[in-house]
Order: C-alpha cells, then sequence, then structure tokens
C-alpha cells in the first residue's frame, strides 16, 4: 500500500530487527549496522581492489591511444579493454555469510553500480554501446539463519537494484521477468552442518537431561533459591557435525553475530558448542579455532581457510567486537598469518580499525567494534584509529580517525609486533588467576543481624565459628574480587576446605561443613550430568576451581601482588597472605617490592595495554601474554633497591589515603590522575578526590618510579609507547635466546628453580635475532598491474618519491621505465607531481 521506490534499502534491517524479540535477538546476535560502517568496511574490501582495477585499465587505455598509430584501432583496441573489463565487472561474486537483512549487499551492490556507470560511461565516450547485461542481485551472495531475515535480504537487494536501474534509465524498470528466482540467498547455518540431531540417551535408553538453568525453586530448609531438579530439558546431539561449504565468491564482507566465548552455551545450546568447536578443534599443524574464541572467530576462520585454498578470493573483512585483539581470539588471525606464510601463501591484513563505538545503547552494552580486513601477499596495510567520536541521533557515531601505514600485526596495531613475544620460562610458575567458587553459598559475611522484614538471621562468620574454633582462620579466610580492588573491600569471608576430605570438613568444622551442604551442595548436583559438573558435584565441599598450582607458590609469602583481571586502569598492589584471591583477580606470587615497581611502571603497564586486549571499554591483564612474556631489566643493587623503596612508598600512600578517607576507591584515585595528566578541568567531586588522595603526590611517586625503571633497562630520554614496545619486543626475543641456551633470569629462583640447575652467567654475549630481510617483489609484466604496483609503492611511502626510488621497491625494473609509467599516471590524475623534477607522489 506504500510507495518504496525512494526507500534508503538498508531501513530494513533496523526494521527487521526491532521486530525480534529480545531472546530471539540476544540469540541471533543480531545487529543493525548503521550505513556508514557498512560502506567503510565494504570500500576497503570490495571497492579499492576494483577501482585499482579500473585504474590499471585507464592507464592501459590511454597508452593504446597515445601510442596507437591508426587512430580508429587504437579506439578499437582501447573499446575492448574496457569492455573486458566490464564484462569481469558483471561476473564479481560478493558474499556475506552473515548476512541478516542485506544491509552489507545492498552497498556492496550499489557501490559496484557506482563503478559500473563510470565504466559505461568511458566506454560510450570512446564510441561504444552499453552492454544488454548489468551488475545484479545474482553476484551478491547470502547466507542466514534467520529464515525471516533471508526473504528481507532477497527483498533488499530487489529493491535496491529497481531503484538504482530506474535512476540511470530516465525511470524505466529492467525487461520482464522483473523480478528472477536467482536463489542468491540461502537460509543456511555458515558454520555448522549436521545431518540429524536427536536425544541423547544412556544404555538403557533413558534421554539424559540437563538444567535449564533458569527455574529455581525455595530450598526447605534453607529458604534460598536453589535449581529445581525437576526443571530439566532434553540435551541435543549434533549428529555427524561438519563444515559447510561457502559459495565461491571474489570478496566476503559481513558482520558476523556477536556473541563471546562464554555466552554461546547460554545462547545457541551445549550440544550446539560442543559440536561446533569439535569440529573446528586445531590439530598438529592444521590451524582451528580455539575453544576460548568468541562466535564472530569461526566466520573468520573458515574465510582465511577459503582464501588459501580458493584463488578467486581476493579478499575479506569482517565487523566484530574489539574483543578480536584478546589473546583466544588472537591467535587465530595469527595462526592464519603465520600458517600461510609456512604454506608459500601469504596473507596479511591490510585495513584495520582496532577499536570504533558500536550503536549507542546497544542492549545496554558499552559495545565497541573493530574491523579488519585481508588480502593475499606479505604487504602492509592502513590501521585508522578513532581519535574523535560524537553520537547521532539515530545512536550511530560520527567519528574522526588518523591513519598509520604499515605492517599491521595480528593485534591491530602497527610498529613493534608483541603478539610475537615468547612467555619466557624467568616468569613461569609464580603467577595465577584466583578461585574460582562455582556456588555464592561459599562466601559469607562477618556478622549479619536478623532481616527486617522476616526477622530470619542468615549464619555469617561468628556463627560459622570464627574466633572459636581452633585452626578456623586457615578455612574461613578474607576474600578479594575485582570490585574490592578498584572500590572498597567488603566485610566477607569465604569458606576454603580445599586440601580436606569430607570426613575431615565435617569432623573439624561441622558448622561450616553444613552450611556448605545446605547453600552450594544442591546447585552442583543439578548440574553433575555436564561435563565439567561432574567433577565439581563429586568435590562439592572444593570451589570449582581451587587452583592448585598458585597455592604452593603462594605458600610461606608473607604478602603477594595482584591486580584485577579487567579494569578501566592498571594498578599492582600488594595483598597479605591471609587474603584468598578471587578468579577476576591475576596473582603475582612474589614480595619484593622491586617487582611490584617495575609492574606499575609506565614501561610494563604499556607492554600489558598492547598485550592483553580489551573487555567491552576495559583493558584485560592476561597472565600468559601480559606477564609470563614480559622481559625484566637487569638493574644494578642501588638500581634495585630504590625501585624497591619507591613501590613501598607508593601502595602505602594508597592505603592510607583510602584508609582515611571512606568515600575514596581506588578508581576514584586514578580517574583524577588520569586527568591531571591530561590537564582537563576537574569537578567538584574530583577536587575533593585530588584533596583527599594526595593524586599529585600519587602523580609524583608513579612519575619517580617511571624514570627508575626506565633507567634499570638503561633508557635515555622520552620515550613513546610504541618505543618502548619495540624495545621490550627485541629484550623479549634476547631473553628467549638466552633462555634456550640456559640462562633463565628467575624472578624467584629459590621457589622456581630449588635445585639450582639454570645457568646464571649473566654476562653471555648472545645477540637479539635480527629480522629476515624481505625479498623485493618482481616489476609486474602487464602495464596494468605495473600502475597498480607503482601506485602501492607511493601510497604506503608517504612522500614524494622519484622514479629511481620508486624502482628501487622492485627487482628487474630501471629507472627510466618507471619514469614513463609515473609521467601517465599524472597524465591521469592518478599520481601528482611534485616540482619542476620527475618526482611523484600518490594523488
Amino acid at each position: 500500500e506504500h510507495d518504496w521506490s525512494q526507500v534508503e534499502p538498508s531501513i530494513f534491517g533496523t526494521l527487521v530487527e526491532r521486530a525480534l524479540d529480545p531472546t530471539e535477538r540476544h540469540k541471533l546476535g543480531a545487529h543493525y549496522t548503521p550505513r556508514p560502517y557498512v560502506e567503510r568496511l565494504v570500500n576497503h574490501v570490495v571497492l579499492t581492489p576494483l577501482r585499482e582495477d579500473w585504474a590499471g585499465v585507464q592507464i592501459e587505455v590511454q597508452a593504446a591511444i597515445e601510442k596507437g598509430k591508426d587512430p580508429e584501432k587504437a579506439r578499437v583496441k582501447a573499446r575492448g579493454l574496457v569492455e573486458a573489463f566490464l564484462s569481469k565487472l558483471q561476473q564479481q561474486r560478493v558474499l556475506d555469510p552473515a548476512c541478516g537483512t542485506g544491509n552489507f549487499l545492498y552497498v556492496s551492490m550499489e557501490l559496484v553500480k557506482r563503478l559500473e556507470a563510470e565504466v559505461i560511461e568511458t566506454l560510450v565516450d570512446l564510441g561504444g554501446t552499453p552492454p544488454l547485461t548489468d551488475v545484479s542481485p545474482e553476484q551478491f551472495l547470502g547466507l542466514e539463519l534467520n529464515p525471516r531475515a533471508a526473504r528481507v535480504a532477497e527483498l533488499v537487494l530487489w529493491i535496491g537494484y529497481l531503484q538504482l536501474y530506474a535512476r540511470s534509465h530516465g525511470g524505466a524498470g529492467p525487461a520482464e521477468p522483473i523480478l528472477k528466482a536467482y536463489r542468491n540467498i540461502r537460509q543456511t547455518d555458515a558454520v555448522l552442518t549436521y545431518s540429524s540431531r536427536k536425544p541423547h540417551v544412556d544404555k538403557a535408553g533413558v534421554p539424559v537431561t540437563r538444567w535449564d538453568g533458569v527455574t529455581v525453586i525455595k530450598d526447605p530448609v534453607t529458604g534460598r533459591e536453589v535449581p529445581d531438579p525437576a526443571a530439566r530439558v532434553q540435551d541435543t546431539v549434533y549428529v555427524k557435525p561438519g563444515k559447510p561449504l561457502w559459495p565461491a565468491a571474489d570478496f566476503i564482507v559481513g558482520n558476523p553475530p556477536f556473541i563471546g566465548a562464554g555466552p554461546m552455551r547460554e545462547a545457541l545450546g551445549d550440544g550446539y558448542v560442543q559440536a561446533l568447536r569439535a569440529t573446528y578443534k586445531p590439530k598438529k599443524d592444521v590451524v582451528g579455532v580455539p575453544d576460548s574464541a568468541d562466535f564472530v572467530m569461526f566466520w573468520w576462520h573458515k574465510a582465511a581457510v577459503q582464501m588459501a585454498s580458493l584463488r578467486r578470493l581476493r579478499r575479506f573483512g569482517f565487523v566484530t567486537t574489539n574483543s578480536i585483539k584478546q589473546t583466544f581470539n588472537r591467535r587465530v588471525i595469527e595462526d592464519h598469518l603465520t600458517a600461510s606464510v609456512k604454506d608459500a601463501h601469504p596473507l596479511s591484513l591490510v585495513y584495520a580499525v582496532p577499536d570504533h563505538p558500536w550503536v549507542d545503547a546497544a542492549d545496554g552494552a558499552a559495545v565497541r567494534i573493530a574491523m579488519t580486513v585481508v588480502a593475499r601477499g606479505k604487504r602492509d596495510g592502513l590501521l585508522e584509529r578513532v581519535v574523535d567520536e560524537q553520537v547521532g541521533e539515530n545512536g550511530e557515531y560520527a567519528v574522526k580517525t588518523t591513519a598509520m601505514v604499515g605492517r599491521i600485526n595480528a593485534d591491530l596495531t602497527v610498529g613493534a609486533d608483541v603478539t610475537a613475544a615468547s612467555e619466557l620460562k624467568a616468569n613461569q610458575s609464580i603467577s595465577g588467576r584466583g578461585v574460582q567458587l562455582m556456588g555464592a553459598g561459599f562466601i559469607v559475611p562477618v556478622q549479619t543481624g536478623p532481616d527486617p522484614e522476616t526477622g530470619i538471621k542468615q549464619p555469617d562468620a561468628t556463627d560459622l565459628g570464627l574466633g572459636r574454633v581452633p585452626g578456623i582462620e586457615a578455612h574461613l579466610r578474607e576474600y578479594r574480587n575485582g570490585r574490592d580492588l578498584t572500590s572498597r573491600p567488603r566485610d566477607v569471608r569465604v569458606i576454603d576446605l580445599f586440601g580436606l576430605t569430607e570426613d575431615e570438613a565435617r569432623t573439624r568444622f561441622p558448622e561450616m561443613y553444613q552450611h556448605v551442604r545446605l547453600t552450594v551442595k544442591p546447585e552442583r548436583d543439578a548440574k553433575a550430568h555436564s561435563k565439567d559438573g561432574a567433577g565439581y558435584a563429586r568435590l562439592w565441599w572444593w570451589f570449582g576451581k581451587p587452583r592448585q598450582e598458585l597455592r604452593p607458590a603462594l605458600a610461606g609469602l608473607p604478602r603477594f601482588i595482584a591486580t584485577v583481571e579487567t579494569s578501566k586502569h592498571r594498578f599492582f598492589q600488594f595483598l597479605d597472605a591471609s587474603i584468598l584471591p578471587d578468579n577476576m583477580l591475576v596473582n603475582i606470587a612474589h614480595d619484593d617490592a622491586y617487582v611490584l615497581g617495575v609492574l606499575g611502571s609506565r614501561v610494563h603497564v604499556v607492554w600489558a595495554l598492547a598485550q592483553g586486549g580489551t573487555l567491552e571499554d576495559r583493558p584485560r591483564y592476561n597472565k600468559s601474554r601480559c606477564f609470563e612474556t614480559f622481559p625484566f631489566p637487569v638493574p644494578t643493587p642501588v638500581q634495585q633497591q630504590a625501585i624497591r623503596e619507591k613501590a613501598e612508598e607508593l601502595d602505602a600512600l594508597r592505603k592510607a589515603r583510602l584508609a582515611a578517607h571512606a568515600h575514596l576507591t581506588m578508581t576514584d584515585l586514578y580517574n583524577v590522575l588520569e586527568k591531571l595528566r591530561g590537564g582537563a578541568e576537574l569537578t567538584d567531586r574530583e577536587r575533593r578526590t585530588l584533596q583527599d588522595g594526595t593524586v599529585t603526590v600519587l602523580r609524583e611517586y608513579h612519575d619517580e618510579l617511571d624514570a627508575l625503571v626506565q633507567a634499570a633497562y638503561g633508557w635515555e630520554g622520552a620515550l613513546g609507547d610504541q618505543e618502548i614496545l619495540s624495545r621490550l619486543t627485541d629484550l623479549n626475543a634476547l631473553r628467549a635466546q638466552e633462555e634456550r641456551a640456559g640462562t633463565i633470569r628467575y624472578l624467584r629462583p629459590d621457589y622456581q628453580d630449588p635445585k639450582g640447575t639454570a645457568v646464571g652467567d649473566l654476562g653471555m654475549d648472545v645477540q637479539a635475532p635480527a629480522a629476515a630481510a624481505l625479498a623485493k617483489p618482481a616489476y609486474p609484466d602487464r602495464l596494468a598491474e605495473q600502475s597498480a604496483a607503482v601506485r602501492q609503492v607511493l601510497v604506503l611511502a608517504e612522500r614524494a618519491l622519484s622514479a629511481e626510488q620508486v624502482a628501487a621497491a622492485f627487482s628487474g625494473v630501471r629507472a627510466g621505465t618507471v619514469d614513463e609509467l609515473l609521467e601517465l599516471l599524472v597524465m591521469m590524475g592518478q599520481v601528482r607531481q611534485v616540482g619542476t623534477e620527475t618526482v611523484a607522489y600518490a594523488a
């Protein structure tokens, strides 16, 4: 009943997403991608290489006309070149393997048809006639699980095509039949196939069930909410799971679902996730997807595999969350980039945006996205960083970016490749995350009163024996989680019965035993059907993850170092040995303030930010990548003592300020410190924090500590972040080589190497491994390819180059040959000349 002739086709994406109920939208990971975001990625994936091709053809056309002795024959040859490109353009295939309602496909089609119009105009100018065929929806392929979205995607493409056709043909429509059944949008799962699915049954033929994770009942004894044992649903087994074949395409582009590794089971189901991970599990010498990778990485992996095996595929690119830089996601990228080099099919990141705002108030989450584009060849790329962002009226952000050109690393940086850093033996076996309870009943307040409404008093630490049962302090311990460190500690204890048998726990601490039995055991029993749940149910009085490997490292130390795994600010502090750290804390089993000082310095924080990735907009500290790869300095005794003393002063200052002022938190202190460093104006509340927290003194301590640590490395002058990363990367390679030769600089030799087996000679003459020199590429044979290669050299140089300098980038070409091509490029407006000399600069 409405006239849709002028509607923006991508509006259908918004309409359909709003039509999905919240549960279904979460399950499918459905997101409406704003047009500017789509266009940015499509331009770099699809249009950039096609326009490079067209620019090369234009050079060939110009050369044919200029060098042809017979003008008419020259024009015929030129028309042939244009017609050949036009025919090739009409055969290009673009695939979106998570197409949703078709936004990416529609924008790709619109931009390709704009290029088509330019080519046809050139053909007509040369005396040719427009072809009878044109770029059509047939060339734009989609895979989509949601049948409703798949149908809309098909409609979006046809609406868009008819609009574009009418605009270029004076309002006329194409010949009938107007709509053709191309079947270019397939309703299917893009990453997993299975022949059938059926309920899992045991040997007796009884269906095995699982708790649905939602229904709860009141426990008749404790009154607490516990899982309802009757609320179970049949589990699903996916039979013969496999990897689906994607249609052959020249370009792959899209926005796969935003589902993290953790929520995958809840969103997709245990059976599906188990089948998916088993199907893509990495094997020896075979790249796969680790279990801890996000859902989107299965698309990224499949596209990379397709590029390695199908020469037709020229580029692929995806919008993902910015967690693609985190360790397990990044490992997929690293594996493909390194594996492709070994297999002589190198792949490179040619465009990336590491951190970009998503849509304002998207499901209430501070979602940040990344964009990555991959092409063949070992080549430099363009990295764009967002430096300013302003939210628009529809929730999308207008951004300003700054660009860097260079080899883009797997962590979406340009410069030192910190992802290549090795884990060092010197730092191993003394770090780890804290305990993971898997049972809220383990935590009890120190003291509680009766509930004002019911009059019922819940058990507290005093009721369970604190202060009156001998030896209970070792098992009813102070407890700290991430919020305790970033804000203020709670007055709670945690029941730690690790190391005790069930009989020992019941005999020695009957009150604690009963409390855990009533509050934890029902939850464990309800999940006993699952793979991990069986073990947790069997040892229900222990934490789910008691961290057996960390406990021996902490034993005997009066204190240890801790940092919050995911936090806006990266700071380290000492915790007393009596405290048990939570799973959200990363802990270093060392009591020396020298180690605390180095970890708290700018040198280490820069390294940790580069290595650790982010969760939403908060940096994460991964102990394997941030701590175990970090090369400590080798200071003199005087330098070491100076760092030790300054770190003690810093740790004492922060704790004293928080103890003296109940309104202060550690986050408050570092928020104000960040503003001071940036020269930003403080609010009234922040000025109070500045006063009560003595933040200027805190800043001075940090500045002095940074200078001491930098001096311990032997580095002079003001160093930027990239320079620090480059030096640390080189030092990591040096240390790794030392360790292979037998020299290991243990942080805690008495614990890590009690027998003293490591060589201790710190004066070994070990040279850092030199980077392998890259061979120059051969100068292409065809004129179109020559022009594309020369333009690439000029773009990446970001400065004017002479013909000699351009020729030096290739093997097998003289400067005079390049000079002739440069003159032609200048004539076509693809390169501009600088000054009177034969010097060219990319237009």
